[in-house]
């Protein structure tokens, strides 16, 4: 299983540097997650493990072999990314996009086969959108297109997918259905998954991992039980709040604090008895 890693990565854009001398390992066979504040650099953090923007300084190694050294062809055999907010051609199906994955893996000497043929079926059989394989994506609602694009990543065949932000613009039914299906990926086949995601409380329920990003570095990492305090979110999010335990996933259960409606303890008490 392919070893992620980040050995004193430093991000800048211009003059201004993300994220300085940041060593990172992603844990083969898990879910980690990126957390932080809007513009701390998790995201980009993502992009630049995949590539998709080149770093100031440092390294990123994929089974102790500098990504800078690989062609494109052979990092994408590897790990899939699912950027934020992709986009495809008007009226590209399902299936259409989902075969894109198997890109990497076509050449003047090997065509189309069979082997492409099975994982675009199990793509779409695992991400449950075989059903609509024919129908174009502006027809789809949010949470089938996400599971295409995500079906898209699985065709390329990887033991990694990274994902930037995938529930983003989803209600909560299919901001679950989306981390269930995640989740059942990796339980089922041990897939490396590496996200951002902006929920905490979701983020404790699904990880195995976290990766805390704050002021150009790692604040903190480890599992959710071990990190999720109420100093890392005073420190991190700059906000004052409460850790509990969620009652159904016995995780960890951030409720901010600020200003909200009040119940009282009489009203309460009336509710409970009616």
């Amino acid at each position: 299983m392919a070893i992620l890693e980040a050995k004193a990565l430093s991000i800048a854009y211009g003059e201004k540097t993300v994220l300085e001398q940041l060593d990172l390992r992603i844990p083969p066979g898990k879910i980690t997650v990126l957390i932080g504040s809007n513009g701390c650099g998790k995201s980009t953090l993502l992009r630049t493990i995949a590539r998709l923007r080149q770093p100031s300084s440092g390294a990123i190694l994929l089974d102790g072999k500098q990504l800078s050294s690989m062609s494109s062809k052979e990092i994408a055999r590897q790990l899939a990314m699912l950027p934020q907010g992709p986009e495809a051609p008007e009226g590209l199906t399902v299936r259409q996009l989902v075969r894109q994955g198997r890109y990497p893996h076509q050449s003047w000497l090997k065509q189309w086969s069979q082997e492409d043929e099975r994982m675009v079926k199990y793509a779409l059989d695992a991400t449950r959108t075989a059903e609509f394989a024919e129908r174009s994506l502006q027809a789809l609602s949010g949470g089938q297109r996400q599971r295409a694009w995500i079906a898209l990543a699985l065709a390329q065949g990887t033991d990694m997918l990274l994902l930037d932000e995938p529930t983003t613009y989803l209600d909560l039914t299919h901001q679950v259905d989306i981390l269930d299906m995640l989740f059942e990926l990796n339980e089922r086949e041990g897939r490396t998954i590496v996200m951002v995601l902006h929920d905490l409380n979701l983020a404790c329920r699904y990880a195995h991992h976290m990766v805390a990003v704050s002021e150009g570095g790692i604040y903190d990492e480890g599992p959710p039980e071990q990190i999720m305090t109420e100093e890392m979110v005073r420190h991190v999010f700059r906000m004052r709040c409460r850790i509990a335990e969620d009652p159904i996933f016995h995780t960890p259960y951030c409720i901010p604090e600020g200003r909200g409606r009040m119940i009282s303890s009489e009203t309460r008490t009336r509710e409970a008895v009616q």
